[in-house]
């Protein structure tokens, strides 16, 4: 694995996601955690996973840049590998924590919102949340279900059309996170979280997952690709592209 980190604890899995300095997520990435949660799914002596990344950064999002040179059939590839990976994550049966230790924008956010419980690192500069409208990227039905479930249907469209970024107080106060704890305390409490998932019965647990997720799920198009078709399409139509060729290039000039 090129970007991510395993390490085996007794009764559950740490991934650190470790792809250079922010985290950002490209189609190796996305292959590699769908390949990681495919196997700790079916590993019997895995009960629980913990999502983290590198001090300050969750993870940043998406690889524009990186992205932003796919040709059509990487793009359409990624897109719907980046939707999958979600629907894995949001219905991956054991307990799953994201142990947030710094920036967690737009595809950082996707991952945090399949999870049961999240832990964020307390810092005036972090934030959590889905902004992809501010960056020009189409959001899918799916996002928008499972950021609904969390913070509720009128924060949720709120939100999303101001491409809101939120800092830790207030995504503690609508419910986008569970903890806001120091930086240093966000993995020890993570773990020490899982550990009390896990003396629940496994069974038991799936099952009233399962459960308090139904309104969720019941909402969930796992067949996206009218979706899919229309965040291709818009990701090339000329007047996105060229939006999207001032922000690489600002994010190049810092």
């Amino acid at each position: 694995m090129k970007t991510i980190q395993l390490e085996k604890k007794e009764g559950y899995t740490i991934v650190q996601l470790n792809r250079g300095k922010v985290n950002a997520i490209n189609h190796e990435m996305v292959k590699e955690l769908h390949t990681t949660f495919t196997q700790l799914e079916k590993d019997a002596t895995v009960e629980g996973v913990i999502l983290t990344g590198i001090p300050h950064f969750f993870s940043a999002g998406l690889d524009v840049i990186e992205l932003y040179g796919y040709d059509a059939d990487q793009i359409a590839a990624f897109f719907g590998d980046f939707g999958a990976l979600h629907l894995q994550m949001a219905q991956f049966q054991k307990p799953l924590i994201c142990a947030i230790p710094g920036y967690a924008p737009a595809g950082g956010c996707v991952f945090a919102i399949a999870a049961d419980y999240r832990i964020m690192a307390e810092g005036e500069k972090y934030t959590i949340g889905l902004n992809e409208v501010a960056v020009n990227i189409q959001i899918s039905n799916n996002l928008i279900n499972a950021y609904s479930f969390w913070i509720g249907t009128g924060k949720a469209h709120e939100y999303i059309l101001d491409g809101k970024l939120l800092k830790g107080p207030e995504a503690l106060e609508c419910g986008l996170i569970n903890q806001l704890v120091p930086l240093e305390e966000v993995l020890p409490i993570a773990e020490k979280k899982m550990k009390q998932f896990l003396r629940a019965d496994p069974i038991i647990f799936k099952n009233t997952k399962r459960k308090l997720r139904n309104t969720w799920f019941s909402n969930l198009e796992t067949d996206a690709s009218k979706d899919l078709a229309e965040a291709i399409e818009l990701w090339w139509s000329p007047n996105i592209r060229a939006k999207m060729k001032a922000f690489v290039e600002s994010l190049q000039n810092k």
